[in-house]
């Protein structure tokens, strides 16, 4: 039985765009809107290298990762042929224009993930 917790409200995410949920443990979770004002509920974090699947290009049923445009379908949370992988989806229910996610899924789903690491933070430098 899902235990709902209020989060935002149906327009305070963008139309074909996303909002990030932090948690309190392990990565944030991403909310889209589609164009019909269907919302969905991922990880974010693209299965291939990691990108922030909020920041990507919501179309359709599905967001393209900012980082490497990989398609990641909000139904399932797999990635589009020819690209495999997935990225954990979180039940998602809209009451009267409210926003809700299941408490359990947040404290519990995908801890294990770790997030990403690149860029700058990967350089090692001497310090003198």
């Amino acid at each position: 039985m899902n235990q709902w917790t209020p989060i935002c409200q149906v327009e305070d995410i963008p139309r074909l765009g996303a909002r990030r949920v932090e948690r309190p443990q392990g990565m944030a979770v991403a909310l889209f809107r589609t164009a019909q004002d269907d919302i969905h509920a991922l990880l974010d974090r693209c299965p291939h290298k990691g990108g922030p699947l909020s920041q990507g290009i919501v179309f359709g049923a599905s967001v393209a990762c900012p980082l490497h445009n990989w398609t990641i379908e909000f139904a399932s949370g797999c990635a589009r042929a020819p690209d495999e992988g997935s990225t954990p989806r979180f039940a998602v229910m809209v009451d009267q224009g409210v926003v809700h996610l299941d408490a359990t899924e947040l404290a519990t789903l995908a801890l294990d993930v770790a997030p990403p690491v690149a860029g700058p933070c990967l350089r090692k430098v001497a310090c003198a």
